[in-house]
């Protein structure tokens, strides 16, 4: 295991992923790259009805990314490592996160598994789920619970 991709939400979780994955990498010598997804921002207006629509989206995607950059900075500092790389994309978070690792030959992906709906507290969030269905690198996933106060109440 020479590279671990460690996939960060934009929330509370992230830091305790993160320091999962470094500690992970900190026992194998591996390489760390951390990425964020920026999730596609729904369109509420037509194109046609507002000619500047997609100008105001782009603007938008790109001000996520920059906000997403810096919250990966931030999460770098906190490691306490230069050597950790940070990757910024948009797009559908499990295919962004599947892609990634492939282009950046990761043998092992670090993700967290949180549900934002009571049905899925039960399982595995959607997007833990798809990445587990489709790869072949094997997946180190940190769960979180709100009950034994792992995640702190906001």
């Amino acid at each position: 295991m020479k590279k671990i991709l460690i996939a960060l939400d934009y929330d509370k979780t992230a830091e305790i992923v993160a320091n999962a994955g470094f500690e992970l990498a900190k026992q194998m010598n591996a390489e760390i790259t951390l990425l964020h997804v920026v999730h596609e921002l729904p369109m509420y207006y037509s194109v046609d009805s507002c000619p500047s629509a997609y100008e105001m989206y782009i603007e938008n995607v790109e001000g996520l990314k920059k906000a997403s950059l810096n919250f990966l900075n931030d999460i770098k500092k906190r490691l306490g490592d230069e050597s950790v790389c940070i990757i910024v994309k948009d797009g559908e978070i499990a295919w962004t996160i599947l892609e990634t690792a492939k282009e950046i030959s990761a043998d092992i992906i670090v993700i967290g598994s949180h549900s934002r709906k009571w049905l899925e507290s039960i399982t595995m969030g959607d997007d833990a789920k798809m990445i587990m269905k489709r790869t072949t690198i094997p997946v180190y996933v940190v769960p979180f619970k709100k009950e034994n106060k792992q995640i702190p109440d906001e």
